[in-house]
């Protein structure tokens, strides 16, 4: 323990109160005496006692009153019950009402002695619970969200105010900005943070795959199913289930998602028992959920159910002055990772950095900051160490979409139009780069 306990005395009696006053002062406690228990409750507004000492018998309110109000102050104190006429009746009610212990009149110094001893290693147990607790959580804080930009603080002010919510929430932005990364921090900040974070990747699953690993499957329901198990749904239960690429979900899924949002009950693939679990559920998309509810691709019932709160993470582009910060933090995380001496990067390569237009945003700039440690010579990263295409930021390209095109098929060509080595390259899965290509009707030359 870091702080001194401190102590209130209740009782009536000023012999008593001198007495345990004295041997407490004595022991090296901070205690204050009351009279009375009306004066106690007084002193309760304007400060706080981690042990409450409390006669039971006391002209006007009596001991066991005192204790209920004083938890209906949902404090923290531990109250012992001091009284001359112990009876089975009187230590039940007010161990039920929720004392500590109770202890009888006239006292034994020692046994007393015990007693706070004991209540005193029950506070320090809850001290280092709360400080563990915080050390936990700040595991899966938002460490990795780098940036002082004011896009960036609009973020994190998004997750602060809808964390400690229940509500769905739809995170959107380009591939690489971040978007699990806010999962985990909403998450992290809510309720909901000692459960489990429960994250689905829709758009790598096929229809089949994706009903199996979010309901789970009953032995045999089908080839291959050799035991029972547990669905994504029923593994949040009590925390978070974060569904990436949920723009990719088919028809029949979106149905089978709304069913099981609006009831928090499901059933197994070929089982025939309904589950409930209590989940918070958190989307993700690089996709326009509202154009393709118009469109008719995607459900509006479903949408509206997911859509309660939007979280907009800003492409890197939009956040250059982040860069920099950016760049710092991937330096140490990969010097750190490789036990290598910390290096800096030249103003040359900084600002060609700062220039480029990052399609694959804030995950393509860690990928560049790595490999440049990697492939390196010396304590300081340079341009000839980044792996920056000149054609990519020809001036004879204006616009951003241009740019990506660009570079999509640049890439596509470089690997022959093969999808998934491609996919790869860019950092995108291969549901977003066929989105891509048929956005920006790319074409093989073949």
């Amino acid at each position: 323990m870091t702080k001194k306990i401190s102590i209130l005395i209740v009782d009536d009696e000023e012999s008593v109160r001198d007495s345990l006053y004295s041997w407490f002062i004595e022991d090296g406690y901070r205690v204050e005496n009351a009279e009375n228990a009306n004066k106690a409750l007084t002193m309760l507004e304007s400060d706080s006692f981690d042990i409450i000492l409390a006669d039971i018998k006391m002209p006007g309110m009596d001991g066991l009153e005192m204790l209920r109000r004083i938890k209906l102050l949902k404090t923290d104190s531990i109250v012992i019950i001091m009284t001359a006429f112990a009876t089975v009746d009187t230590a039940v009610q007010a161990l039920k009402d929720g004392a500590f212990d109770y202890v009888t009149k006239p006292f034994d110094p020692d046994d007393l002695s015990h007693l706070i001893r004991n209540a005193t290693r029950q506070i320090s147990l809850k001290e280092e619970n709360e400080n563990l607790k915080k050390k936990v959580v700040s595991l899966e804080n938002v460490e990795d969200m780098i940036g002082s930009s004011d896009q960036m603080k609009k973020v994190l002010k998004d997750i602060e105010s809808v964390a400690q919510s229940n509500s769905s929430v739809v995170i959107t932005g380009e591939s690489g900005t971040g978007k699990e990364l806010v999962a985990r921090a909403i998450h992290s900040n809510s309720t909901r943070k000692f459960f489990p974070l429960v994250s689905v990747h829709c758009g790598a699953l096929t229809e089949s795959l994706l009903e199996s690993e979010l309901f789970g499957h009953e032995k045999g329901a089908f080839t291959g199913a050799m035991f029972n198990r547990k669905g994504r749904f029923e593994m949040a239960d009590n925390g978070t289930i974060f569904l990436d690429e949920i723009a990719t979900i088919s028809t029949k899924m979106q149905i089978d998602l709304l069913r099981v949002l609006e009831s928090k009950k499901f059933i197994r693939v070929g089982g025939n028992k309904e589950i409930s679990s209590d989940f918070r559920v958190i989307c993700a998309t690089n996709r326009d959920l509202k154009g393709m509810v118009e469109k008719g691709i995607f459900r509006e019932d479903l949408y509206y159910r997911l859509n309660v709160v939007n979280i907009y993470v800003p492409p890197l582009r939009e956040r250059i002055e982040d860069i920099p910060m950016l760049v710092d933090y991937f330096i140490k995380k990969y010097c750190t990772s490789m036990n290598l001496q910390p290096v800096s990067i030249d103003s040359a390569a900084l600002k060609r950095l700062e220039e480029f237009n990052f399609p694959g945003n804030v995950r393509e700039l860690e990928n560049m900051i790595e490999r440049a440690i990697v492939v390196g010579n010396g304590k300081k990263i340079s341009l000839r160490d980044l792996p920056l295409e000149k054609s990519i930021i020809s001036n004879s390209i204006e616009s951003l979409e241009d740019l990506e095109k660009t570079h999509i098929l640049q890439i596509l060509n470089k690997y022959s139009w093969n999808i998934s080595r491609a996919a790869k390259a860019l950092k995108v899965d291969r549901v977003t780069l066929y989105n891509k290509i048929s956005k920006y009707g790319l074409k093989s030359a073949d």
